[in-house]
């Protein structure tokens, strides 16, 4: 049977009636848990142009985060500020490139990646599917306001604009950019690439390779868990969240993307509500969603809303 194209694919994923609720409730125990935020300066990664910083913060359930802040040597306060969410299986980068760029950079270590598993540590692939049976427990939870929580650290940073803050990523880091866009309304402008985290029923049906592949592997072996599996992925997946999203964005797809399906991104991009929305379609391009071009897109894109001096993106 010929494969619907992406763009006219209808997703199945509904919106639960108590979604709304769950993450307010989800949102208010975290904003009781101090920040407690520590920044240290690594002389031995710093730059002539970029000084480099570790940082420790508390996210939810007093798990302590790490990520690494850059900021350009040469600078006049305030600055604005951009978050690199990671990928699935990438340990964040230090952004240096970023903060030469003029940017306050920070780079997020979500609990599980390196510098952030002494108290969490699920590995790859199980973190997908990590507690997936209880929306409470459930790995993403903490995973998500772990970024959620950087943006706190940047509103209190003298050096940093706290009206000029965007979040950039790529497939696991295009999905927490969008959540991140939808549940901060700080962001000032986000840019999410080939996006995972969209769909994750509808993904297992139109990809089988990794990491939806752990959502297959786990139902294979409890297929009378698919029921409840399916009802806390709803609480979890980013087109539920789309519809919260009102700053410009900007969202890339391969046409070809084997591993986040294109027609779960269109399938994004169609509930989000922001007026400045658009996206980037790659024919001939699989998960790296023509990186090599789009990343001058990108940069045009937050020059233009986070710096007021680029080209339209």
């Amino acid at each position: 049977m010929a494969r619907t194209p992406a763009d006219q694919f209808q997703t199945t994923v509904t919106k639960p009636a108590d979604f709304d609720q769950f993450w307010e409730g989800v949102l208010a125990q975290a904003s009781v848990i101090p920040l407690d935020p520590m920044v240290e300066l690594d002389p031995l990664r710093s730059t002539d142009e970029v000084e480099v910083y570790s940082v420790h913060y508390t996210s939810l359930d007093h798990v302590r985060i790490f990520g690494w802040y850059c900021l350009p040597r040469e600078r006049s306060a305030p600055l604005p500020a951009i978050i690199q969410v990671p990928g699935y299986l990438m340990d964040p980068r230090i952004p240096k490139a970023v903060a030469k760029r003029g940017y306050a950079a920070f780079s997020a270590c979500p609990r599980g990646k390196v510098g952030s598993r002494s108290q969490f540590n699920p590995g790859y692939p199980n973190l997908l599917t990590h507690n997936i049976m209880d929306r409470n427990t459930y790995s993403y939870r903490g995973f998500y306001v772990d970024v959620w929580r950087i943006v706190d650290f940047l509103m209190g940073r003298d050096e940093v604009d706290s009206k000029r803050i965007g979040v950039d990523g790529h497939s696991q880091g295009g999905g927490l950019s969008v959540l991140t866009a939808a549940m901060r309304p700080e962001i000032a402008a986000a840019s999410s690439g080939a996006p995972y985290l969209c769909g994750f029923m509808d993904s297992i049906e139109l990809t089988h390779t990794y990491p939806y592949q752990e959502i297959t592997d786990y139902l294979r072996v409890h297929p009378e868990h698919a029921d409840a599996v399916e009802e806390t992925l709803a609480y979890f997946d980013c087109i539920n969240f789309a519809d919260k999203i009102t700053c410009p964005i900007i969202v890339s797809v391969g046409l070809q993307d084997n591993v986040c399906p294109p027609e779960t991104g269109y399938a994004l991009f169609n509930r989000i509500v922001s007026q400045d929305k658009r996206l980037y379609a790659y024919d001939g391009h699989g998960h790296d969603a023509n990186q090599h071009v789009h990343a001058g897109v990108i940069n045009s894109f937050f020059e233009k809303h986070l710096k007021g001096d680029g080209t339209a993106a």
